[in-house]
Formats: structure tokens, sequence, C-alpha cells
């Protein structure tokens, strides 16, 4: 990932609301949301909904796709990997040891095991 689209993706998270709907998309996952349920859910109008979906969708964390009359949002899960080994590529300054905290936090919510009981 380039600088520069590390910085759409935090300018895209920096405002409340798409950090909220990005958190509520991801945490749906492998189903996805449809954007009148995340707007519902965050209680916010469809139409300012529309516009911070837009944001998060040309950032590359959300992709959108039509499931009839319904336009269902889903996170692009490549590109949230991309931006985490983005901050971390340089972790530790070759000391991989340092980073087994940062690993430890992130693998319990990614278990295999756990995705299957879901």
């Amino acid at each position: 990932m380039e600088s520069y689209q590390a910085l759409d993706v935090f300018t895209a998270l920096s405002q409340a609301t798409r950090l909220d709907a990005f958190k509520l998309i991801i945490s749906h996952e492998p189903d996805g949301m449809a954007a009148g349920d995340i707007a519902r859910q965050l209680e916010v109008p469809q139409n300012t909904m529309s516009t911070h979906l837009a944001i998060l969708t040309r950032a590359g964390l959300i992709q959108a796709d039509r499931q009839g009359r319904s336009i269902v949002y889903r996170a692009v899960l490549d590109q949230v990997r991309a931006i985490a080994n983005y901050l971390v590529q340089d972790c530790c300054g070759g000391r991989p040891e340092l980073c087994d905290p940062l690993i430890a936090d992130i693998t319990p919510c990614c278990s295999p095991k756990e995705a299957h009981h879901v």
C-alpha cells in the first residue's frame, strides 16, 4: 500500500459516523448489511449515510452489491489487511518478539474455529 492510499483510508475513517458504519459492516461479515439497515441502526438519515458509504467505498474499505432491491455493503478484508500491514510493516525494528502482543490481540478475533461458530 502506498502512503496516499493509506491517507485515503485514514481520511475515510476519521469521521465518527463512517467509523461506526465501517465497524458495523465488518461485524456483519461475511453476509454484509443493507444500506437501509446501516442507516437505521446508526440513526442516520439514509441520504447522509449514502454519502458516508460512498466515501468508504472510494477508500476501498467496503463494496456494494445489489441484491434485489437492496444494496448490501461488505467489508473489503484485503484492504483491511493492507492497512494493518502498512501500519506495522516496520514494526519492532527487526525484533519480531516485540510484535507478539499485537499479533496476540488480533488473532483471537479471526481464528477459524470462531468464524464457524458465528
